[in-house]
Formats: C-alpha cells, sequence, structure tokens
C-alpha cells in the first residue's frame, strides 16, 4: 500500500513543478517571460576591417652602369643607407686612363683654337689692305669655325668620360634599408645587367595594400566624404599578424587606387609612419578603417537578430500591448557585438534577446529587462530598460 502512495506524491511534486515561472521560460498562464533591451539612438563609431600586406614606400635595384670588376662593398649588409651615399667600387683603371686621354684631346683643341683664332685675326687686316685674297680671308675664317666646333666637341667628350669614370662608383639611388649583396669582391659586373647587386627599400613611411570590392569602396567613399569637409582620407590603424596593436595611425589615400577588372576588387593603400621598424614589406596584417561617426545609430544586439527562409534579417519585439511582433530589417555593418540596423526599428522598440524560443508573432509576452551575465556578451549600444 505504501508502494503506490509514494508514486503519486512524486507525480504531484513534479506537476507542481511544472506550474513554476523560470526567467525567459512560460509561466502558469501561458504567458511566456522574454527578456528585452529598448533600442534608443545613440553615437557608434563605423570601421571596416581588411586584411593587408604591407609594401615599401620606394623600391630600388642596385645595377652598375659601366663593365668591370667589382674591386670594394663601401656598406654594411642589412643597414640603413642615405642618397649619394657609396656602396661598390668598380676597377676604374680604363675609365680614368679614358678620362685622361679626353682631357688631352681638348688641350689639344684649345691650342689649335688659338692658332686658327691668331691667323684669322691677322688674315682680318691683311683683306682691309688687300693684300689677301677673298678666297684666303675666307679659308681662315671656315678654319677658326673649325676650331671652335673641335674644341666644343673635346668638351663634350672629357663630360662623357667623367660621367663614365663616376659610374665605377656606384651609389645609393635613394635613402632606405639595403640588403645582403648578391655579388661579391672580384665578380665581373656588367652595364644594366639582369642581376642586382642590392635591393634598397624606403620603409619608413611604409604602404599597406588591401583588397576591397568595388561596391564597398563607393560606400566607404561616400561614408568618409559625409563627414563634412569633403576630403577622401581616412584614419586607420594596425593589428599585427600575432593579435598586438600598431601603436602608429596611418591615412587612408583613395588617390592610390587600382580596380581589377577580371576580379573587380578594388586595391586600397594606407601609408603608415615606420619609425621603429616593426613593420617589414611582406608582413600580413589587419587594417581597420576608421570611416566616420554616426550620431544617431540604431544598433540591434546580434543576438537578437535571426534570418528568414529568404536570408532577411529579422527581430521579435514586444509591443506597448505586451504582443509579439516581427520586424523585417535592413542591416549594415557589425559595430562590436551589435547590427547598425537602418530600418525595421525605431527608437523606443524592445526587442526581445533572451526567449527567443517561447516568443511567437501575436501572442502576448511578458517583457521585462535582459541583465547580462558574465559570460553573455553585454549590449553597450542599447538601454537596458523593459516594461514595467
Amino acid at each position: 500500500m505504501r508502494r503506490p502512495s509514494r508514486c503519486v506524491l512524486i507525480i504531484a511534486l513534479i506537476c507542481a513543478g511544472c506550474g513554476q515561472a523560470g526567467n525567459g521560460g512560460p509561466q502558469q498562464g501561458g504567458t511566456p517571460e522574454v527578456g528585452v533591451v529598448t533600442i534608443q539612438p545613440q553615437e557608434a563609431v563605423l570601421t571596416a576591417e581588411l586584411p593587408g600586406r604591407t609594401q615599401p614606400y620606394e623600391v630600388s635595384d642596385v645595377r652598375p652602369q659601366v663593365n668591370g670588376i667589382l674591386k670594394k662593398r663601401l656598406f654594411t649588409e642589412g643597414s640603413v643607407v642615405q642618397a649619394g651615399q657609396p656602396l661598390y667600387q668598380i676597377d676604374d683603371t680604363l675609365y680614368q686612363a679614358a678620362y685622361s686621354s679626353a682631357k688631352a684631346q681638348l688641350a689639344n683643341a684649345k691650342a689649335a683654337l688659338t692658332t686658327a683664332k691668331l691667323k684669322a685675326d691677322r688674315y682680318v687686316s691683311l683683306r682691309e689692305q688687300k693684300s689677301i685674297s677673298q678666297q684666303d680671308y675666307d679659308d681662315a675664317q671656315a678654319a677658326l669655325q673649325q676650331a671652335l666646333a673641335n674644341v666644343e666637341q673635346q668638351q663634350a667628350n672629357v663630360e662623357s668620360a667623367r660621367i663614365t669614370l663616376g659610374y665605377t662608383r656606384i651609389t645609393a639611388p635613394i635613402t632606405g634599408k639595403i640588403g645582403r649583396s648578391y655579388l661579391t669582391q672580384g665578380a665581373l659586373v656588367e652595364a644594366n645587367q639582369d642581376q642586382a647587386l642590392a635591393t634598397i627599400q624606403t620603409l619608413d613611411p611604409i604602404y599597406v595594400d588591401m583588397n576591397q570590392s568595388s561596391s564597398e569602396l563607393l560606400a566607404l567613399r561616400r561614408a568618409v566624404a559625409h563627414e563634412g569637409d569633403g576630403s577622401t582620407t581616412a584614419n586607420v590603424t594596425l593589428t599585427l599578424d600575432d593579435g598586438t596593436a600598431y601603436p602608429h595611425q596611418g591615412t587612408f589615400q583613395f588617390q592610390e587606387v587600382s580596380v581589377d577588372t577580371t576580379t573587380g576588387s578594388v586595391t586600397l593603400r594606407a601609408q603608415f609612419p615606420n619609425p621603429d621598424g616593426v613593420l617589414l614589406p611582406g608582413m600580413f596584417v589587419r587594417a581597420r578603417i576608421i570611416e566616420g561617426v554616426e550620431p544617431n545609430a540604431l544598433l540591434v544586439p546580434q543576438r537578437g537578430v535571426s534570418r528568414d527562409e529568404r536570408g532577411n534579417a529579422t527581430a521579435l519585439i514586444v509591443d506597448a500591448d505586451g504582443i509579439v511582433q516581427i520586424r523585417k530589417l535592413a542591416v549594415g555593418q557589425t559595430v562590436g557585438t551589435n547590427w547598425l540596423v537602418k530600418s525595421g526599428i525605431n527608437p523606443g522598440d524592445r526587442v526581445i534577446v533572451e526567449g527567443l524560443q517561447y516568443a511567437h508573432a501575436g501572442q502576448k509576452a511578458n517583457a521585462v529587462a535582459f541583465v547580462a551575465r558574465d559570460d553573455t556578451p553585454s549590449s553597450p549600444a542599447a538601454s537596458h530598460e523593459g516594461s514595467k
């Protein structure tokens, strides 16, 4: 007789427990309790995050402009070199001799010019005295002009030999960090050869190249231009590959944009200061572009937004009468843990973020203020005020 009595008692306790109300669940009267946040306009910083890679500000391959044997390397590999700094010395014996020969020929031409000028001057007075024929006078003037032309030609030869001799000392075309030397002392080099002697890269400042679709670029342009000053620049921050934040802020430059006609993607370029040399060419980074500030943004927690069978964003709200309604939303980008809603939500709407499985459109619900727990992402964008 005791065993059936115990079964009846257990069943009665279970039934009694089913009637108790829980947070975000059905209650005794059949009205579910849901957690809501009240949406209020607020200021939101709009950003776009894009993957990118670093590129040097300037790149120059050092190549010889004359033939010869490398005699010396005049720099330290991996150091910073200045524009015009000597890097290599090519054996200049032949070029020095050619320069000396050109100077000697110039001196000979100047001596011939002196003789031709004196003769032409004497022939002027003799011609006035009619002591020489007109032909002799004309020949003297022509010889003077030839001597003048010869001097100019020899001067050009001297200058050419001097420039060629200068090419035997190879200098840095730009200021930057130089890498390793690809050729060593004693190597034979040729003018304008394919093999570079070394490569110099300017790393301060440095570029970061990013890819974005052309349609998103147009939206980004409008967002930045909407800030009021009509400029087409925006501030950019970087996150390095190991997750650390780069300490210096960069500038996004729209004028450095090229469109890939095959993919429709756009290469965006931002410029960053790099005084400490942290950024090296080819590094993978994530760039965050600050598009602007939306002063009256309506932000809905992501946990309160779902998608219907057509992929449209929807949210459930509780109206003033306590009836659950479904809203179709036009969402833009994410801001933290929230969606930026362009339409479908009005200020003061109470969006259900907890107990969604118990809420159904057209039915009543008991809305209470949602309180984020330690393990629940909070919604800093929305007011946590519910109906009383």
